[in-house]
């Protein structure tokens, strides 16, 4: 089992995951954050410090799409291991549903 970040993250991207994780397995696009399934090692303390509730294990239902984007995305985009500045809006953007369409497949600018 991985963790998995889902469309909550899209113009989120509060990154306080990313202070807590041991192993630096986030990767920043530019208004999303991905896990690489490869280097995760389902440890979860990333999971209850998502102040937008999108990390979540891989064995949760109908997660094929957010699987593939996060394998996707984290061998491309650059690894990020400390927190930036989140979105000005972020709070905004909070808990909003049906963000999937919103996803930029920019990189972000890693940290």
């Amino acid at each position: 089992m991985t963790y998995v970040v889902t469309d909550n993250c899209i113009n989120c991207k509060f990154m306080d995951c990313v202070e807590v994780c041991p192993v630096d397995c986030f990767y920043e696009g530019e208004n999303f954050l991905v896990i690489s399934p490869d280097e995760c090692i389902d440890c979860g303390v990333c999971e209850p410090e998502c102040p937008a509730e999108a990390i979540v294990p891989d064995t949760e239902p109908n997660l094929e799409h957010w699987i593939e984007i996060n394998a996707k995305y984290a061998e491309t985009w650059p690894n990020i291991t400390r927190k930036g500045t989140p979105p000005a809006d972020a709070e905004d953007w909070k808990g909003r549903a049906d963000k999937k369409s919103l996803l930029s497949e920019k990189p972000g600018e890693g940290h």
